[in-house]
């Protein structure tokens, strides 16, 4: 419900029960889940599978930050901000 909108509003808008569980209505799906194709399964395949993870290199990350061996360029970090934000244009 909406009470007017600027200076001379028209007054109030009200959804009609009807119009109100139409808009809150999902898609229905049509029947059982129709055969994936090739696209899609793989797709869900990789999805299921997680994120890919280099382990050794997040076990030599996790020690140079413990022995105190791991330093952070401020500098690198925002360029890398900067060029992901805004790229260069050539």
């Amino acid at each position: 419900m909406i009470d007017g909108v600027g200076k001379g509003g028209a007054g109030r808008i009200d959804l009609s029960r009807q119009e109100k569980s139409a808009a809150v209505d999902t898609p229905r799906s049509h029947g059982p889940r129709a055969a994936e194709g090739p696209v899609k399964s793989a797709v869900r395949e990789l999805v299921s599978g997680g994120a890919p993870v280099d382990t050794k290199k997040v076990e030599s990350l996790r020690a140079a930050i413990q022995s105190g061996q791991y330093r952070v360029d401020a500098d690198r970090i925002a360029q890398r901000m900067l060029d992901i934000d805004f790229p260069r244009r050539g």
